[in-house]
């Protein structure tokens, strides 16, 4: 897709899991950030991994990777305001973000997104009744609006949202040997791991 940057964010404490970097824990033999690549990067032109500290642990990946610009964990507002910053300053008037403990998503989701939006408008994907704010395809017009609102100490995503045009994209289930599965299943605790794991099995060829 022309004119597309992508940023996954993987900013998280992980704390539910015991903290680290849950998207480095191996899924089907990889590592689930390596599943979220694949899922997003044949759709983008761009794509970059939105993570503090040291970012030699994702050498592996040959991404770039972009931080809050933040003394402090400001959630993934920040992560979104960051990725906004690094597609504007490349010359992309739009940016897609997606979270990195969400391995299963579809694969055609930035197309998806990219056919509902109209600018100045957010496309934001939602599933089983539910909005998905850290899967969206954000105009990078709108940063200094995401800066001003976490500066009043408002980090919630879904807060911006409702603050601004949005579009609902929805996404249905997949269906696995007649039972059905959040595309958006995301990876909180060991039982989600483990869960996941059972999932990449059944969906493995």
């Amino acid at each position: 897709m022309s004119g597309l940057a992508a940023v996954i964010v993987a900013g998280g404490r992980s704390s539910r899991m015991g903290g680290g970097d849950k998207c480095l824990l191996e899924i089907a033999g990889r590592p689930m950030l390596a599943h979220v690549i694949d899922r997003i990067g044949p759709t983008a032109d761009l794509v970059a991994i939105n993570a503090n500290g040291d970012p030699a642990r994702f050498a592996a990946f040959a991404l770039p990777v972009i931080g809050d610009n933040s003394a402090t964990f400001d959630g993934p507002l920040a992560g979104v305001f960051a990725a906004m910053n690094w597609a504007q300053n490349l010359g992309f008037d739009r940016v897609l973000t997606a979270a990195a403990d969400t391995p299963f998503f579809p694969r055609d989701l930035a197309a998806r997104l990219a056919r509902a939006a109209r600018p100045p408008t957010i496309a934001v994907a939602a599933s089983r009744g539910r909005l998905h704010p850290a899967f969206a395809l954000w105009p990078t017009a709108l940063a200094r609006e995401v800066e001003d609102q976490l500066a009043t100490g408002q980090r919630r995503l879904g807060s911006f949202i409702d603050n601004h045009a949005s579009i609902r994209v929805d996404v249905t289930d997949t269906v696995l040997d007649g039972e059905s599965v959040d595309p958006f299943f995301n990876v909180n605790t060991p039982q989600d791991l483990a869960e996941a794991r059972l999932i990449a099995d059944r969906l493995a060829p």
